[in-house]
């Protein structure tokens, strides 16, 4: 009887100490993952393959602010004259602050803009920039002649860019509507109404765009990263700004970023780190109001230090697959057998960043048969690395032999070549 009690306590205290390790276990997954931020809506972005890492509500349409003027300069960069002298229109010149304070007439080189816009944050600003290039586009009267209705034709010509460049980036739910971000609704043709804004994921997307994909994403860096900026306009009055984005000198590595707050979106941010061969971009939306300024920084350092602590780049693919021969219809082959098409992939090194347990899903899209005739290395399928059905990278599949197509006359050839060898065996 003793020993069976004691048999029994020994299994008692085993249980207990396992349901401690699994409470342990559970509690430190639950603190790995953030779960106490103020953003309503926020994403944590791979920005080397655009995948979503983490995200709160980061798919839900909101106002943006001013992170709206990370689209306003990358847009201008690629559609302008940096050098170019632009004269500031009234509308311009009505904007509200944060403004850089300009009159009707003043002109300034539109390089000198681009850090007004982004470092100081200046709506005025925004609008000169917009109303240069998209005047030119409507081909409208210049700046010292423009109606205010001209002007905001000129804007809504900038705009309609900046909606273009979005859905060519795949930001399909995003819209513009000012260059600023300003808080606006529009009534389109169709009766639909529209309001400026995006979400988490497309503007994180669209920051990537601009550090990694644009061709100005050297001069974008360039600007955004700069702490200050002095400046004069073409009558010699001098204007100086200072680099608002804080977020540069919290963490090792930040990059680029942009701040922004209106009453109807509160603060919001987009910026992105690199450290460790990796690039995190972290979008927030509606991240407190006054008197909250601090929490779109504590949110965005502990999103970054989520994704540095559990991400890691691992090898998923590292040597060629072995692929059956695919029969191919209509090839010439020996006679009484058909012609068969060896594939191949090119060696290659995809890392991808994942978290411990992380597996890429491969998806192989190869045809149960082909058609001749085919070229040695013509592509004819593709092998499809993805994680919770984002794709991630894809390479093609090529053919590896030459497959001439059959014909009467290539038939009979070989009819008499394969009849000739076998007289010359028999002989």
């Amino acid at each position: 009887m003793k020993h069976w009690k004691a048999w029994l306590l020994k299994c008692l205290c085993c249980m207990l100490i396992v349901v401690q390790i699994g409470v342990i276990s559970v509690s430190a997954e639950e603190t790995d993952v953030p779960d106490n931020l103020y953003a309503r809506s926020c994403v944590l972005m791979d920005g080397s393959t655009g995948r979503v890492l983490f995200e709160k509500n980061g798919y839900e349409i909101m106002p943006m602010a001013s992170t709206t003027k990370i689209m306003t300069l990358i847009v201008a960069l690629e559609n302008c004259n940096p050098d170019d002298v632009v004269t500031v229109s009234s509308y311009a010149a009505s904007q509200p602050k944060v403004h850089l304070g300009v009159s009707a007439g003043q002109q300034f080189v539109l390089r000198d803009l681009f850090y007004s816009l982004m470092l100081e944050s200046h709506n005025d600003s925004a609008v000169i920039i917009a109303e240069a290039i998209g005047s030119r586009k409507r081909n409208l009267p210049a700046a010292e002649e423009r109606s205010k209705e001209e002007s905001k034709q000129a804007v809504r010509a900038f705009t309609d860019m900046m909606n273009e460049k979005a859905r060519d980036i795949g930001c399909f739910d995003s819209y513009f509507i000012t260059p600023n971000g300003l808080d606006a609704v529009v009534l389109l043709d169709n009766g639909e109404q529209k309001k400026h804004s995006t979400t988490a994921a497309d503007l994180s997307r669209i920051l990537m765009y601009c550090i990694t994909t644009s061709v100005e994403k050297d001069t974008f860096l360039s600007i955004t990263q700069t702490p200050s900026y002095s400046f004069t306009d073409q009558a010699g009055r001098a204007y100086q700004c200072q680099n608002h984005n804080a977020f540069l000198g919290m963490m090792e590595g930040a990059l680029t970023g942009k701040t922004g707050f209106t009453n109807e979106a509160g603060y919001c941010y987009v910026g992105a780190l690199y450290r460790d061969n990796k690039l995190f971009i972290v979008a927030l939306l509606a991240c407190g109001w006054p008197n909250n300024k601090s929490y779109k920084w504590s949110d965005t350092k502990q999103l970054m230090e989520y994704g540095l602590a559990s991400y890691q780049y691992t090898q998923v693919y590292e040597k060629k697959e072995d692929f059956k021969p695919i029969p191919v219809e209509g090839g010439r082959a020996e006679l009484g057998k058909k012609a068969y098409a060896q594939l191949e992939m090119e060696d290659a090194q995809l890392e991808l960043l994942l978290k411990n347990g992380e597996h890429a899903n491969i998806t192989y899209d190869i045809p149960k048969k082909l058609k001749a005739p085919l070229k040695a290395g013509e592509v004819v399928g593709r092998v499809k690395y993805s994680i919770d059905g984002k794709t991630l990278a894809v390479y093609p599949i090529h053919v590896k032999n030459s497959v001439e197509k059959n014909t009467y006359t290539k038939c009979f050839e070989t009819v008499v070549r394969q009849f000739l060898e076998k007289k010359v065996k028999i002989m």
